[in-house]
C-alpha cells in the first residue's frame, strides 16, 4: 500500500507576518531618579535643572530640591527635557494592521447596534504599528471601535504589554455613536443615490432612538426586579452595557463634523440626559456658544485634513483648535488613523503655527485628553502620585528634528526600537558599504 505525503498549506495574515518581535518592558524594581533635565510638568511651569523620582510605577517627587532615595538608579539628563507621555485621544491602533488586508482589520463589528462591544479585547499587542507610534513619544491611546450606529465601548490602553490585559489603563471609557449625516454626499465615489442616502439616514436615526428607548426600559425593569428580589427579565448584554450611560457614569462620544450633526447630537443628548463628547468637530467653532453653554468637550480629529466644503477656507482644520481655545471650549487632539498616529505631535504643532498658544498645543495631547476622558488622576502631567508615564527628549516634542530618547510607562523602561529604526539601520549598512 502506497502512502502519499499531502503538503499542508500554511496561511498567515499580514498582521502575523509583521508581528513585533519586541519584548515588553519588565516592571520597575527599584527607584529611578532623572536629574539635571528641564522638566515640563504641563500642569505647572517648567522646572530647569530639575529632578523627578519614581518608584513602583508611581511618581514620588518632582522639583529642584528633591532627595534621591538610596539605591536608586540615577539617569543624568543634563541638556535634555522630560515631558509626560503623549496621549492620543481617539485611535484604532491595535485594531488594524494593514488597511487593505481584511484579515488584519478588527475595527468594525457587524450589525448596527453593538453597545456591548469592548475594544480592549481585540487589541493586538503584537502590532508593528504600536512600536512605531511609541517611538515618537505617544505612550497611551484611547482605542475606539467603529461600525454601525452604536459601535461599542472604548478603552484607554498603554502602548506596551504582553497581553491586552497588561495594556489596559482604564476600561470602559466611553460609548461610541456615529451620528447620521444631515447633508447628502454628491461626490463621484458615492454609490448610493440621494434617495438611498435619505433612507439610510432615517433608518439610522430610528435604530438609535429605538435602541435607547429599549435600553432605558430594560434598565427600569431590571431595577424593579432587584428591588423585589425577583428575576423576571433575562439579562441582555447589549442593554446592560447601556446602564452606565444612563446613569451618566460613562460619556457618549458622538462622531459629528457638520453643524447640523452637532446641533442634532446636542439636542439628543439633552433629551436623553447624557454626558456628551464630540469627536471630529470640524464645524464645532461655528456652534461654539451651544457647546460652551453645556460644557461639551471636543476631540479634534487632527489638523492634517481637508476642509469639508469647497468654499471653506483652506486653513479651517489648522485653525480649529485656536478657535475652540478662544471660545473657551474644552478640547484635545487625536490622530484617529493608526498608521499615522506617530504624527500626532506634528498635528498639534500645526495648530500652534496657526494661532493656538504653544503651551495649549502641548496640553492638547497630554493634560487635556486625560481630563476630558477621565484619567487625569493617572496620566497627562508630571505630579507626585501619578503614573510614571513620561518621556526624555533632546528638544521640543512638537518639532520634527526632536528625538525621543527614553520612555517610561508606569515606571517600565520601554524599548523604543521599531520596524522603522530596524530598516534604517539595515539600509544604512547596505548603502554605507558603497564607495562614493
Amino acid at each position: 500500500m502506497k502512502r502519499y505525503l499531502i503538503p499542508t498549506l500554511l496561511v498567515f495574515t499580514a498582521g502575523q507576518l509583521l508581528a513585533s518581535d519586541q519584548i515588553p518592558a519588565p516592571a520597575q524594581n527599584r527607584p529611578i531618579a532623572i536629574t539635571g533635565a528641564t522638566i515640563y510638568p504641563v500642569s505647572g511651569p517648567a522646572i530647569s535643572d530639575g529632578v523627578i523620582v519614581f518608584d513602583k510605577g508611581k511618581i514620588t517627587a518632582v522639583g529642584k530640591e528633591v532627595q534621591i532615595p538610596s539605591g536608586a538608579t540615577t539617569i543624568d539628563a543634563r541638556g535634555k527635557r522630560v515631558y509626560p507621555g503623549l496621549i492620543t485621544a481617539y485611535s484604532n491602533i491595535g485594531l488594524t494592521e494593514v488597511g487593505s488586508v481584511r484579515g488584519t482589520n478588527d475595527i468594525n463589528e457587524t450589525g448596527r447596534i453593538n453597545p456591548n462591544v469592548r475594544a480592549e479585547v481585540s487589541v493586538n499587542p503584537e502590532s508593528e504599528i504600536i512600536p512605531v507610534t511609541r517611538a515618537n513619544g505617544i505612550a497611551t491611546a484611547l482605542v475606539a471601535p467603529g461600525g454601525g450606529t452604536i459601535a461599542g465601548r472604548s478603552a484607554f490602553m498603554m502602548l506596551d504589554g504582553w497581553t491586552w490585559e497588561d495594556m489596559v489603563l482604564k476600561a470602559p471609557v466611553a460609548m461610541h455613536v456615529s451620528w447620521p449625516r444631515k447633508t447628502l454626499a454628491r461626490a463621484w465615489w458615492m454609490q448610493q443615490s440621494e434617495e438611498e442616502q435619505r433612507a439610510e439616514r432615517e433608518k439610522s436615526q430610528v435604530a438609535l432612538r429605538s435602541a435607547f428607548d429599549d435600553a432605558r426600559a430594560y434598565m427600569v425593569a431590571r431595577e424593579a426586579d432587584r428591588a423585589r428580589w425577583v428575576s423576571r427579565h433575562k439579562s441582555d448584554l447589549r442593554w446592560d452595557a447601556m446602564i452606565p450611560v444612563f446613569k451618566r457614569e460613562l460619556p457618549v462620544i458622538v462622531e459629528a463634523d457638520e453643524i447640523q450633526q452637532i446641533e442634532a447630537a446636542v439636542a439628543w443628548a439633552d433629551r436623553e440626559n447624557l454626558r456628551l463628547i464630540i469627536w471630529g468637530g470640524l464645524d464645532a467653532w461655528r456652534v461654539a456658544e451651544l457647546l460652551k453653554s453645556r460644557d461639551i468637550p471636543v476631540i479634534v480629529q487632527g489638523t492634517h485634513r481637508q476642509p469639508s466644503r469647497r468654499f471653506d477656507a483652506y486653513d479651517d482644520p489648522f485653525t480649529l483648535p485656536a478657535k475652540l481655545h478662544e471660545a473657551g471650549i474644552r478640547f484635545c487632539m487625536a490622530g484617529g488613523d493608526a498608521s499615522n498616529e506617530r504624527n500626532l505631535p506634528y498635528q498639534a504643532a500645526t495648530a500652534a503655527a496657526y494661532g493656538l498658544p504653544k503651551e495649549e498645543a502641548l496640553k492638547s495631547i497630554t493634560l487635556y485628553p486625560a481630563q476630558i476622558l477621565g484619567v487625569a488622576d493617572r496620566i497627562g502631567s508630571l505630579e507626585a502620585g501619578k503614573d510614571a508615564t513620561l518621556i526624555i527628549t533632546d528638544g521640543d516634542p512638537l518639532e520634527i528634528p526632536t528625538q525621543i530618547e527614553r520612555m517610561f510607562i508606569q515606571g517600565r523602561d520601554v524599548d523604543l526600537t521599531s520596524r522603522h529604526t530596524v530598516l534604517y539601520e539595515k539600509y544604512k549598512t547596505k548603502y554605507g558599504r558603497r564607495s562614493p
